[in-house]
């Protein structure tokens, strides 16, 4: 007999692969083969998410059709199946060969455990029917208990590294998905079997997919079967790179400004299809402020042209710094000319507004493109999304692209011209922007010192930063005007910060400017005690009372005045209640 002779004919065949003569197939089974209904909803969920030169991993092989459908129409590099019934195995192996795929997709006789304690073998149920035949024995039918040797779910990922993952274990999924790590899984196929562990066993799975960052394919689901994937840019971004450094391009965009207000906010941007656009989102302490909006109702106003995605549009100057800047690092990485650059607002009423320091930071980045807020959702014929390269809480740092565009790019046109001793106030602020009680006196005791008190409030950005660049000293009361200072200082300047309030922000002011500008600042911390509106109020409303005879003597040691002086004078208490009147109260030592 020929080798030719020896390989089984076909019995059925279905997306391209043929599936042999075996005991397992009966006509009923055949038929379901040919008109693709037989697992049609894994093999159509895992035909969507397989990208070509993918691993793939699959668990519970069964027939083998889905492996080999992957394997032969997804192009992907390798496909590595498990398969714990061991009289499938010959029937699998020989379905590979009959479609020329053995060099693409293999099958071993294992169970695959994530469980940390992982035995030699483990019991295997079979039926007389394949389908059905379980780890779990959780039925009367009669069953053959076999004993299948294991293999580590991590030994597998050190060594294949899949992106994808097939599972169909009859019931298994639960207890491999609570320990299983999916990290390194870009998708996941899988089918649960409530029979076996419950409706609530089921939402526990789906529970554990969806924290893990994986997201259902549209019109890929149901109850019982999903195919569902991980977009590494869902999430929190990290400066250290990923999406942060991505810079991604979308035809016909939606770009939605917020409805409703509120520190977290459906806007953003959608793609052509709806599909959400997690690159655009805003991050802020690792959670997103900005969520996907729902698509649009009713026409659509068209916005011709290129634009840059600017993200989140804020009128409150700090967080304009900060966060309504982390786009701007693509301005040196754009390979096509843009129309223009393109923001929404953070709240609804600002829509359509963009203040004159905002444009003045734009062109300071060497940009004179039109800067636009929407006040209206508007389909941008095409949008490049850069990633998010710098924010509050973890992302302060900045990323390196970011940094660089900073560095080459900022005021680079702006002289220095200034004084050498600098004090930034505060102190002419409107009453409720967490203020410090006893300004004027540090004032007063520094001009004595030689240093120019400077409001930046009351002067433009180019002038703050011709200020901030001549300055030798910089001492600041802590606020916003140190992120501005961060992006143009010099690591040979000096910089204190007195802080004004028990915040987390100090310390993102000290990362700036170690980041940003090598500074390490003195951070000096003086105050008797804190102060704050009546009832609840957010921390950024407290306000300070300074120590000034502790405040002197750190000052001096840290080299920013000079020591022996008059003594400073502690503030007048009576001064300080008359200044607050009846609408503040001591904040509890324990806040």
């Amino acid at each position: 007999m020929t080798q030719a002779e020896q390989i089984p004919q076909a019995a059925a065949e279905c997306h391209g692969v043929q599936v042999p003569h075996s005991p397992f197939l009966n006509d009923k089974r055949i038929e379901r083969i040919n008109a693709g209904r037989y697992e049609g909803q894994e093999i159509d969920g895992a035909l969507a998410v397989i990208r070509p030169g993918d691993r793939v991993m699959e668990m519970g092989a069964g027939l083998g059709l889905v492996g080999a459908i992957a394997a032969h129409n997804g192009a992907p590099e390798a496909v590595l199946s498990f398969e714990a019934n061991p009289a499938l195995i010959p029937h699998i192996r020989a379905l590979y060969e009959l479609n020329g795929l053995q060099d693409t997709i293999a099958v071993h006789n294992q169970v695959v455990i994530s469980a940390p304690e992982r035995p030699e073998t483990m019991p295997f149920h079979v039926r007389n029917s394949f389908l059905g035949s379980s780890l779990i024995d959780s039925d009367s039918r009669a069953t053959t208990e076999v004993q299948v040797p294991t293999i580590a779910y991590s030994e597998i990922t050190r060594a294949f590294a899949p992106d994808v993952l097939l599972m169909d274990i009859e019931g298994g999924e639960l207890e491999f998905l609570r320990h299983a790590s999916l990290d390194g899984l870009r998708a996941v196929v899988i089918e649960f079997h409530p029979e076996a562990y419950g409706r609530e066993g089921m939402r526990e799975c789906k529970r554990i997919l969806e924290s893990a960052g994986f997201r259902k394919e549209p019109g890929l689901c149901t109850r019982r079967v999903w195919a569902c994937s991980f977009d590494p840019a869902e999430r929190p971004p990290v400066p250290e790179g990923g999406w942060t450094t991505e810079i991604k391009t979308f035809d016909n965009a939606l770009v939605m400004p917020p409805q409703t207000g509120g520190l977290v906010q459906p806007a953003g941007v959608l793609q052509s299809d709806g599909r959400p656009c997690p690159q655009a989102a805003l991050w802020r302490n690792g959670r997103a402020l900005t969520t996907p909006p729902e698509m649009p109702q009713g026409d659509v106003a068209e916005r011709a042209g290129t634009w840059l995605w600017g993200g989140v549009l804020w009128m409150h100057f700090g967080h304009f710094l900060v966060e309504s800047s982390s786009r701007l690092w693509a301005l040196d990485h754009l390979d096509e000319e843009i129309d223009g650059i393109l923001f929404i607002p953070k709240r609804a009423r600002n829509g359509g507004e963009v203040a004159g320091y905002q444009r003045d930071f734009v062109e300071l980045l060497g940009c004179d493109k039109p800067v636009v807020s929407l006040d209206a959702p508007a389909r941008v014929e095409r949008l490049i999304v850069p990633g998010q390269g710098f924010g509050l809480g973890s992302l302060i740092p900045g990323t390196q692209p970011f940094r660089d565009t900073i560095a080459r790019r900022f005021a680079k046109d702006i002289a220095p011209e200034g004084p050498e001793k600098l004090y930034i106030s505060r102190s002419k602020l409107p009453a409720g922007r967490g203020n410090l009680i006893g300004e004027e006196a540090l004032e007063a005791a520094l001009a004595e010192q030689g240093y120019t008190i400077f409001h930046p409030e009351k002067h433009g950005l180019r002038e703050q930063i011709a200020v901030y660049k001549a300055a030798r000293q910089i001492i600041a009361a802590e606020g916003s005007a140190l992120h501005l200072l961060a992006m143009v200082a010099r690591p040979e300047q000096q910089v204190a910060i007195v802080v004004r309030r028990p915040s987390s922000a100090t310390r993102g002011l000290e990362q700036h400017l170690q980041s940003f500008a090598g500074i390490t600042p003195a951070t000096l911390c003086h105050l008797t005690r804190s102060w704050k509106p009546l009832g609840k109020a957010k921390s950024r409303l407290w306000m300070g009372e300074l120590d000034m005879p502790a405040l002197q003597e750190d000052l001096a040691q840290s080299g920013f005045i000079d020591s022996g002086g008059k003594p400073w004078a502690e503030l007048d208490q009576k001064d300080v209640l008359a200044r607050l009147g009846a609408k503040f109260e001591v904040v509890p030592e324990k806040a």
